[in-house]
């Protein structure tokens, strides 16, 4: 009997342990979900995720992304600032975090600017010259002179998209983040967000 059990155990388990979520499985799903700008089912699996292992929800970034597109701010706004947390020196979690103070329920761009958090040590460019533009203190011909490599402009493009669209300019917004997931296309992270952006935003435009 016990020999039977064993038996029955080497054949059942493999198939088991595939049902089995993990909290990488769930992280691995969830980017494929936003990749294909299936939004809120890449928000099930990291909810899922961060459930199984909560000391994880400050680092999640990503989750931060998922819910500006999802539409929910005051969510991203709180995921965002506890990312800070943990890392304290990225102009893009600023960035973020002003996005969704924008659009949260009683945000504006003037409220977001009050509320930027403060930046120092992020040496790559173009991010000085974006976060003095999100702050109200620099320009967007600043961000594209100091972008010269393709992933610089890459990265210029898909801020100065968001920061026209924080703005409520749509065609200039789009206008940018063509560049960025197009004209200067990178399959790094952000490089697909550009991507994911276009296709949410524009997808009878984005091109096949």
């Amino acid at each position: 009997m016990i020999f039977l059990f064993l038996i029955l155990g080497l054949l059942i388990s493999p198939a088991v342990a595939e049902d089995v979520e993990t909290p990488a499985s769930l992280h691995r799903r969830g980017m494929e979900a936003f990749f294909k700008g299936e939004i809120k089912e890449s928000l099930k699996f990291w909810d899922q995720e961060i459930a199984l292992v909560p000391k994880r929800a400050p680092y999640h970034w990503q989750r931060g992304l998922a819910l500006y597109y999802a539409g929910e701010f005051r969510r991203g706004v709180a995921q965002f600032a506890t990312h800070q947390t943990v890392n304290g020196h990225d102009v893009e979690n600023a960035v973020w975090h002003f996005l969704c103070v924008t659009k949260e329920k009683g945000g504006s761009v003037e409220n977001a600017r009050k509320n930027l958090i403060p930046i120092t040590g992020d040496r790559r460019v173009p991010m000085k010259e974006v976060h003095d533009l999100f702050a109200g203190k620099g320009n967007e011909e600043a961000v594209l002179a100091s972008s010269k490599t393709r992933n610089e402009l890459c990265y210029a493009h898909l801020y100065l998209g968001l920061y026209h669209e924080a703005l409520g300019h749509e065609k200039k917004s789009l206008e940018h983040i063509r560049k960025s997931a197009i004209d200067f296309k990178m399959d790094h992270y952000m490089g697909k967000v550009a991507q994911v952006h276009l296709k949410l935003r524009s997808p009878k435009k984005i091109k096949k």
